[in-house]
């Protein structure tokens, strides 16, 4: 089966059951899912030529925290068209704000959305994403 026509996710998240269950959700939505346990691993694999339309990643992991990761994930050139959603139990206002100003283009709580929600959501984000002139 030709996958061209999918579009390409980047899941990172150090909690192995957590991503794996976004993993699975996004696959049955018809994503092309590709994941990561942390900032540097996520990194290595756009490195090496990783082209994500669409980047989720929690905020507390070791290492690099996801404000960080955003902030990296703009900095690369491949990445500029990318949506970059941050998904994290950190839902305090801050929080969000912090994840918006790193450069994400929305802020999905944890807690407050299932799986499939998250997957709606992130749809929702792409959706109304403003290019970047």
């Amino acid at each position: 089966m030709e996958s061209s026509n999918q579009t390409k996710i980047l899941i990172v998240d150090d909690d192995k059951f957590l991503l794996d269950m976004y993993a699975i959700k996004f696959k049955e939505q018809g994503f092309d899912t590709e994941v990561a346990f942390n900032g540097a691993e996520a990194l290595e694999k756009i490195d090496k030529g990783l082209m994500p339309e669409i980047c989720l990643a929690d905020v507390v992991m070791p290492g690099m925290n996801g404000f960080e990761l955003v902030a990296e994930f703009r900095k690369r050139p491949s990445l500029a068209a990318a949506t970059i959603v941050i998904l994290s139990n950190l839902g305090q206002k801050e929080d969000v704000e912090k994840g918006i100003s790193a450069g994400a283009d929305g802020y999905i709580v944890k807690a407050s959305a299932t799986p499939s929600e998250v997957v709606k959501k992130v749809l929702d984000i792409v959706a109304h994403k403003q290019p970047k002139a």
